[in-house]
């Protein structure tokens, strides 16, 4: 008998499913395939979803947007040099999501520790509840009866990417049908996302629920997953006809964003995370050594999603000069003070992480070097700092500044728009 699995197996072989290799030159390769379609292809066929073997309607760069072996602003140059703002600005509004919920939660960063107090709280709740429990293993187990439910699941937990659409479909089920804890579903993103992003992930759902847009849910409806998969999928009768919007004690109080520039010439180590994998783009200097760390494989993270975190950290570290292969431990404490002793340094330096759990490991890791004297420096982006700034309330804030956004970056001249 053929299962689900076996014919995911046999698509991550289909000579049209998107290879998400997880280097520079597979990124640049994919950018400068997709390049093409970003105008007026990209406006019209963007929300459909044909399947993992059918990716020319959408980038499906995330993967390497995510951490950084392309970054936004090579995307919007690349396609800046091809099409016309105008044309091409439903595609570039769709880059700047990403910065918006970055900056976003940068300024909001009770909304991730919310998260992560409500994901310990649900995951508590399922050893308390068996029935529940069970709706929860049916879930991520694909076995809810729910057909298109059940084939993304598989499809994520296969391929390691869903396309954007089904992403909402899935949250907006899994909140409004299913009834299961909107942090448990971004728990589950998370862990088998390639190109999971702690603020686009979180914001993301919080959105669907009603909680980023106060009052503002997003319901999947049968005629709309009929209309964009093309026919494949009808759920008839399975789904939630309402969504009431989901409702939190907590106020996430604005925090202003401050960039952090800590600029060093010379002589200091160079430590890679998943965060930004081409930091060269940005950082100047020659260091003395280079370092990349990644954390291994845990329960919260499957091996589609460590693998590639892995080779991106390496890449990065290998196209910089530095060891064959990125440390792989949870210690990062001890290796990036030995990398720091063998170079003779005490002055590291790193690309700005923001708020997610790389963050919180080099700040823990910072606090730790201050007392063996060495001075863990971070840097931001070019790109963050300009485009953060205003991502206070709602996407249109940003979208309205995406013309003065372009020209301060030097891709694109406001006057053109």
């Amino acid at each position: 008998m053929t299962t689900t699995e076996d014919v995911y197996a046999d698509l991550l072989g289909h000579p049209e499913t998107v290879a998400f290799e997880p280097t520079r030159q597979a990124g640049l390769a994919r950018l400068d395939d997709f390049a093409s379609r970003t105008s007026a292809h990209y406006t019209a066929s963007r929300n459909y979803d044909l399947g993992p073997t059918e990716r020319s309607t959408v980038s499906a760069l995330s993967p390497w947007i995510r951490h950084r072996l392309i970054t936004e602003e090579e995307v919007l140059a690349h396609t800046l040099a091809r099409h016309s703002p105008n044309a091409a600005m439903k595609f570039i509004q769709e880059v700047f999501w990403r910065g918006y919920f970055k900056g976003w939660m940068q300024q909001h960063p009770s909304v991730w520790t919310g998260y992560q107090s409500g994901l310990r709280t649900a995951q508590n709740g399922l050893e308390r509840n068996v029935h529940h429990n069970t709706d929860y293993q049916s879930a991520i187990g694909g076995r809810t009866g729910i057909t298109c439910f059940d084939h993304w699941c598989h499809e994520l937990k296969e391929t390691g990417y869903l396309h954007n659409h089904a992403r909402m479909w899935f949250a907006s089920i899994w909140i409004f049908t299913l009834r299961l804890p909107w942090e448990l579903g971004a728990h589950f993103f998370l862990t088998h996302l390639i190109d999971g992003d702690p603020a686009s992930n979180t914001l993301s759902w919080r959105w669907v629920g009603g909680l980023h847009t106060k009052g503002k849910t997003y319901l999947a409806r049968p005629s709309n997953i009929a209309k964009y998969t093309r026919g494949t999928f009808e759920p008839i009768g399975q789904l939630a006809q309402t969504a009431e919007p989901l409702i939190e004690n907590d106020i996430h109080p604005f925090v202003p964003f401050v960039p952090s520039q800590s600029p060093i010439q010379k002589d200091f180590l160079f430590l890679i995370t998943e965060e930004d994998c081409q930091p060269e783009t940005f950082i100047s200097g020659t260091p003395k050594d280079v370092v990349g760390l990644v954390s291994p494989r845990e329960a919260d993270q499957s091996a589609k999603s460590a693998t590639f975190k892995k080779g991106a950290v390496a890449d990065a570290v290998l196209r910089l000069g530095g060891q064959e292969n990125a440390t792989v431990t949870n210690d990062w404490t001890s290796t990036v003070i030995t990398a720091a002793e063998q170079a003779g340094t005490s002055q590291v330096l790193t690309a700005f992480a923001p708020v997610g759990p790389s963050a919180t490991k080099l700040a823990n890791l910072q606090n730790v070097l201050a007392q063996e004297g060495i001075t863990l420096h971070q840097q931001q982006r070019p790109y963050d700092t300009i485009t953060w700034p205003h991502a206070t309330k709602g996407f249109f804030k940003l979208k309205k500044m995406i013309p003065s956004i372009l020209s301060d970056l030097g891709v694109s001249d406001a006057q053109t728009f």
